[in-house]
């Protein structure tokens, strides 16, 4: 009976997504002998009493009661992957999704699935209110873009900093040119994780002097100040704001060390949205990973993401042009010169089922002065188009499912569908290549029923937004290669998920 009250304390919790059925030899038999459940029979003695009996069926029940509990906690034991496992390796590093058991990130508590959707729903406007900002050019971001990026980071890696080298793990961020870390001793820093910089032999913390100070001045970095010698810049993140000095060390990413890699080391902290791990930008900017990285991994890399259904690093961001996919098509890239980190493409049209849709040409057109036009982001969940552009998707997707279809709303998303329905394709046309999204790529799908929502929306009213956003959820098992010195940006199937 001893096993009894740490069974009554096992909790167990619904989950918005599912875990593996463990096969019936991973399951623990628990028995007084050695003959398995069920090979053992009971033969009841003709002297038991009425209170014998009862105490018995009492012993049973605690014991079918603790055998259960302890065979979901085993089968979800034997579903959760190693954390650390499989490891980097050359200049691959492993990529997982924030609701991965791995992540940091990951909510504390089960909700459910519609719940799941409006936070996420809620996120992505945050993000598009950063995005808005930058190619409006009213955001002055260009070291630890803090306020509007970390609070929707999707996606993570593992990052070793310093020597000798210390884990954490970083949202990577394609329009961003920011890296930065929580350090030890850091004040309201939410973290049950730091960078202990004095640890490091390889860490300096930079001078007002250094060139790498003078540089994040020119590019305008949030409230730069001297603190003493140490180059300090604050910023605001949500209901926070973040000081930090101007730092350098030695970075691994997979198994290459980066020395001398720029970065913020968070000082302080107040507010509660201060995310827990940092952030790796992978922008082209002056001072992103690119630039500090160029004679290393030639400007180019390459991931792809795995779906939120993955439990594990199953994902992967490739580095530098050596092992990137040969045949693989391609679609030029185009620089915005305000916002030059931005991942800009020449999207010339969508197709929904064998219908090329009417979009007015003033919603696809790039303009570098107003910052419309089309990136490829990996920090906004769910694709968002200009409203001209997603309503006429949204109406041509509606009709190919049928007009006598109910059609229900879930927060932000107005295409919803209680039963189950065979969705059209949807194909973005860019310019030199097409692509063309499977039903996983279009739909969310609730875990407990049949209710299904296109995964894309019109920018919300209270974003002035002029630019598409070609979002995770539809890049999910693509590789995804930007080739900045060819300026271009390729797109191919793979399953990594």
């Amino acid at each position: 009976m001893a096993l009894l009250p740490l069974c009554h304390s096992l909790t167990l919790h619904s989950s918005s997504f599912p875990i593996p059925t463990p096969s019936p030899s991973s399951y623990i038999y628990i028995s007084t002998s050695h003959t398995p459940p069920d090979k053992q029979t009971h033969t009841p003695s003709t002297s038991t009493t009425q209170n014998k009996t009862k105490q018995t069926t009492m012993r049973k029940t605690h014991f079918i009661l603790c055998f259960f509990a302890l065979v979901v906690a085993h089968s979800a034991s034997a579903a959760s992957p190693r954390c650390d496992a499989p490891e980097d390796h050359g200049s691959t590093l492993r990529v997982f999704h924030i609701f991965s058991p791995c992540s940091p990130f990951r909510p504390e508590k089960s909700v459910s699935w519609e719940e799941s959707v409006l936070q996420l729903q809620a996120k992505d406007q945050v993000r598009l209110l950063y995005l808005s900002s930058l190619v409006a050019r009213r955001s002055d971001v260009p070291i630890a873009s803090g306020r509007q990026i970390v609070q929707t980071a999707t996606y993570i890696l593992r990052a070793k900093i310093g020597t000798p080298p210390q884990t954490m793990l970083m949202a990577l961020d394609t329009s961003n040119d920011a890296a930065w870390i929580p350090c030890n001793g850091c004040v309201g820093c939410p973290s049950s994780v730091y960078f202990d910089a004095p640890k490091s032999t390889t860490f300096k913390s930079l001078g007002c002097q250094s060139p790498q100070c003078k540089q994040a001045w020119k590019l305008q970095v949030p409230n730069p100040t001297c603190g003493g010698s140490a180059c300090v810049f604050n910023m605001t993140y949500g209901s926070s704001s973040i000081a930090a000095n101007l730092s350098s060390d030695t970075v691994t990413l997979a198994t290459d060390p980066v020395p001398n890699y720029t970065f913020g080391c968070i000082q302080k902290a107040t507010g509660s949205s201060v995310p827990p791990q940092g952030l790796l930008g992978l922008g082209r900017g002056p001072l992103s990973f690119l630039s500090q990285t160029q004679s290393l991994y030639q400007s180019t890399f390459s991931y792809c993401l795995p779906s939120f259904k993955s439990l594990n690093f199953s994902g992967s961001l490739r580095l530098g042009p050596v092992a990137q996919p040969k045949k693989i098509k391609y679609t030029p890239l185009l620089r915005n010169p305000r916002r030059s980190s931005l991942y800009y493409v020449n999207l010339i049209g969508i197709r929904v089922g064998s219908k090329v849709v009417d979009i007015p040409a003033s919603a696809l057109a790039f303009n570098p002065t107003t910052g419309s036009g089309t990136i490829i982001d990996s920090g906004t969940v769910f694709t968002r188009l200009v409203t001209p552009a997603y309503v006429a998707v949204r109406d041509e997707f509606r009709r190919r499912v049928g007009r006598n279809v109910t059609v229900t709303s879930l927060g932000g998303f107005d295409t919803c569908y209680a039963s189950a329905i065979a969705p059209p394709t949807i194909t973005f046309q860019f310019a030199g290549m097409n692509v063309t999204l499977p039903p996983d790529n279009i739909m969310i799908h609730s875990t407990a029923g049949t209710t299904s929502c296109l995964a894309m929306a019109a920018a919300p009213d209270n974003v002035n937004s002029v630019v598409n956003v070609v979002a995770n959820m539809q890049q999910q098992n693509h590789r995804i290669v930007f080739d900045v010195p060819n300026s271009r940006i390729g797109v191919a199937r793979e399953p990594c998920t």
